[in-house]
């Protein structure tokens, strides 16, 4: 008797062992039926705003003085860019901003020991002129002609320090939401013509996971970055961006 209730309970444990291992095969086929793809969606074009930007410095031992001779020059690098076509609410100058310069001065003692010693040197007031548009292609175009023809202002005195032009885009979230509705479509596609060349059936779309947001300039062989690329250097530009799709298989 207890033979036989002891090949029962072996019995059973076989057919559930049997089981257990039976279903966790089919799960693990069923998470293996399903494919994955990425899709891409790419999109060339032109910036519409532009902002570049300028400085100008003068210096003094006095305060007062040099501020009143920053003043002086933005007077004149004003009317040096209406006279090249702007009106003065199509460019602003900021605050004036102060620094206290300090030269080094060597000296020697009598047993001649060398010393170095700051000693103040004067105030340096700089001042910052800035230009802006928003589609405004004719803006655009002046200050970009402008932007090379600043050293003119040295025969008048000035040295004006001139930054980069950045070139951005005003509709990037409707830019972005395109190119994720392209990567999509691309991805959805590829996984359909993969599946019918093997003679299967696209299932439910499992997850879908979005990848890095680029701008680069247009022909840029930039390799892609893990946080991301803005191209603000280029006016011409190309926005990217990658969609991975995971689908069942029916």
């Amino acid at each position: 008797m207890e033979k036989i209730k002891s090949s029962i309970i072996i019995a059973a444990a076989i057919i559930i062992t049997a089981w257990i291992l039976g279903n966790s095969f089919q799960n693990r086929n069923k998470n293996l039926d399903s494919i994955t793809v990425i899709g891409l969606g790419t999109k060339d074009f032109v910036s519409d705003e532009i902002l570049w930007s300028g400085s100008f410095t003068t210096n003094s031992l006095d305060i007062k003085t040099a501020y009143n001779k920053i003043v002086s020059d933005q007077k004149i690098v004003s009317d040096f860019f209406i006279g090249k076509g702007f009106k003065p609410n199509e460019f602003s100058f900021g605050a004036v901003n102060f620094q206290k310069k300090f030269r080094e001065v060597r000296s020697e003692n009598a047993e001649n020991q060398t010393r170095y010693e700051q000693v103040f040197d004067g105030y340096e007031a700089t001042q910052t002129i800035s230009f802006s548009a928003k589609k405004n292609p004719d803006l655009m175009n002046r200050i970009e002609s402008v932007s090379s023809k600043t050293s003119e202002l040295v025969n008048s005195g000035i040295e004006l320090s001139s930054n980069s032009i950045q070139y951005t885009y005003s509709n990037l979230p409707s830019l972005k939401q395109s190119l994720i509705e392209n990567a999509t479509k691309d991805a959805n596609e590829r996984a359909t013509k993969i599946v019918n060349t093997g003679d299967g059936n696209l299932g439910k779309l499992k997850r879908a996971s979005m990848g890095v947001f680029q701008i680069t300039g247009q022909g840029s062989t930039e390799d892609d970055s893990y946080g991301g690329i803005n191209d603000t250097f280029s006016k011409n530009k190309t926005a990217r961006i990658t969609v991975r799709l995971e689908y069942e298989l029916d």
